[in-house]
């Protein structure tokens, strides 16, 4: 069991004791639970998590919540209890209790193991009744909300939104071709609709309300702002929308995938608005609306397929007689806007050409997905027997000082390998390799980018490593040591057998190809610090 620091106990023990009984517990929360991320600690809400809460049962407060996935261990509660007594929810003060009491055993053996020498009281009691009642409170709010489809037009509308999935509009428009629905019905007298999908990063279909919605969205993405300003941005929208997500929640990993999805495809509704937020479910109007727009886009996309192939955008317009699940037939134009898409399109032109004029491309597809990668040293033995048996370029001969070589291995299968050598070779073989700062200021983090120069001067990431990882950075504290008695000479070994027993490890006759040469600073390629920018296609 992990005790609490010195430091922590000292700490604790300096604040105020109240006479006063806190309840703590944790337990399974629904997939509808309505927990306002505001009055939880975590950063993320799991779907179907388990809720820790810890409360003043003698004056009715809730100090902490916090939601955290079903196998997350007791240690998670021990750390909402001292975000209760530091840090409390309004009106609390930072306090210690007199009393703790849960209704789980273990997790009292488990508190009392790490509270001890606090002067805290722990005790079981089979039932908490104000943490019941706050939990009766969820599953009410639970209960009441309404189902995410409108039970009466529910099949409809699943059914059409299987027909968008077969005709695929993100195989031929990407989200800045908008097409332009006329209704006027149901408070929508036109919307404007932007495919998702054709970056591979999210399926589905946004139904803006209005073309200044769209183009201020774009605007504010392209602009790169802070995470907090995108998440404002992104709640600024207004529009109807639809996504497909599947049971497992794992992300399209790539085109070929897509024909297997259908028996897990889970079509997901709802509506974004700069006063309501979003809102994962639709009214009876707003489903009405979908369904039409839904059929009049099919019947669209139908007659103009061939029309919109091969990247072409142009002013197409056809009238439709749709029957709306009303019982009325209502008349829907359907319109490409090419003006509209050159404008969109410009913003990330724009943007793309402000950043290559700042910095070169750096490319991420030279090394083959799901190589094995590391960082380590070749023995000057190992050296001289690959240099004499496999296939080996040299830029300039290294100090034979320290262990040996120090190597990037990039380990992948025979076919790929050979690819990757030919990419090389065709870009005039390989120049250098570096370790540059890259940063992601939405999420904010660092992270230490490898790079491949080639001499066509090209740069190639060949690695992401997080800048906290102890693993990472301590390989890399041995590469800069060894390739400083190297005199900046270093290694790029390219070998095949990754599935095989070699995997990590290759032998002589899995080495295939060797280069020997400079170890590149960050100040010799002057690129700063990289920063991760945000790719417009997605709500």
């Amino acid at each position: 069991m992990t005790g609490l620091n010195p430091s922590t106990y000292r700490r604790l023990l300096e604040l105020p004791q109240i006479p006063c009984v806190w309840e703590g517990d944790r337990r399974a929360l629904s997939s509808g639970a309505p927990i306002d991320p505001a009055w939880s600690d975590s950063t993320s809400t799991p779907s179907d998590g388990e809720c820790i809460l810890w409360v003043d049962g003698s004056q009715g407060v809730v100090r902490a919540m916090d939601v955290v996935p079903l196998e997350t261990g007791h240690e998670a509660i021990v750390r909402t209890l001292l975000r209760a007594m530091e840090h409390p929810h309004n009106p609390a003060k930072p306090a210690r209790p007199q009393k703790i009491v849960v209704r789980d055993r273990e997790i009292l053996f488990y508190l009392r193991g790490v509270l001890q020498d606090l002067d805290i009281a722990l005790d079981y009691v089979p039932d908490l009744p104000l943490i019941d009642e706050i939990f009766r409170g969820f599953q009410d709010a639970t209960n009441s909300r309404p189902p995410s489809i409108p039970p009466q037009f529910a099949d409809e509308l699943l059914a059409k939104a299987e027909v968008l999935w077969e005709d695929a509009p993100w195989s031929l428009l990407p989200d800045h071709k908008i097409i332009e629905i006329e209704l006027n019905r149901w408070d929508l007298e036109c919307v404007y609709a932007s495919v998702m999908g054709m970056l591979g990063m999210e399926y589905g279909i946004l139904l803006y309300r209005s073309l200044d919605s769209l183009r201020q969205f774009r605007q504010r993405v392209l602009s790169n702002e802070s995470m907090d300003r995108m998440e404002e941005a992104f709640l600024a929208q207004d529009c109807l929308f639809l996504t497909y997500e599947t049971e497992d929640e794992d992300e399209f990993e790539d085109e070929e995938d897509l024909e297997f999805l259908d028996p897990t495809l889970q079509p997901v509704f709802g509506n974004l608005h700069p006063l309501e937020g979003i809102r994962s479910f639709l009214y009876d109007e707003e489903a009405m609306a979908f369904i039409t727009v839904l059929e009049a886009l099919h019947r669209f996309l139908k007659q103009h397929r061939r029309k919109l192939m091969n990247d072409n955008f142009p002013a197409l317009s056809s009238k439709f007689k749709i029957p709306a699940p009303d019982g009325d037939t209502i008349p829907v134009k359907v319109t490409t806007l090419p003006e509209v898409a050159e404008e969109l399109y410009s913003m990330v032109d724009e943007d793309e050409d402000e950043a290559l004029g700042e910095l070169p491309i750096i490319r991420d597809d030279l090394v083959p997905e799901n190589s094995f990668l590391s960082l380590g040293v070749v023995p000057w033995e190992m050296v001289e027997m690959m240099r004499s048996s496999i296939q080996h370029f040299q830029l300039q001969a290294p100090t034979q000082a320290g262990e040996g070589l120090p190597i990037i291995l990039i380990q992948t299968s025979r076919p790929k390998a050979k690819q990757m050598i030919d990419e090389i070779e065709a870009a005039g073989g390989l120049n250098g390799i570096c370790f540059n700062p890259g940063s992601d200021p939405f999420m904010d983090d660092r992270y230490d980018l490898g790079l491949l120069q080639t001499q066509n001067q090209e740069l190639h990431l060949f690695g992401e490593f997080e800048e906290e990882d102890p693993t990472h950075s301590q390989a890399r504290k041995k590469w800069d040591q060894r390739c400083k008695k190297t005199k900046g000479i270093c290694g790029l070994l390219i070998a095949k057998g990754l599935t095989g027993a070699s995997r990590g490890n290759p032998g002589l006759k899995d080495m295939m190809v060797l280069y020997e040469v400079r170890s590149l600073s960050s100040e010799d390629l002057g690129l700063g610090t990289l920063e991760r920018k945000f790719a417009v296609d997605g709500m």
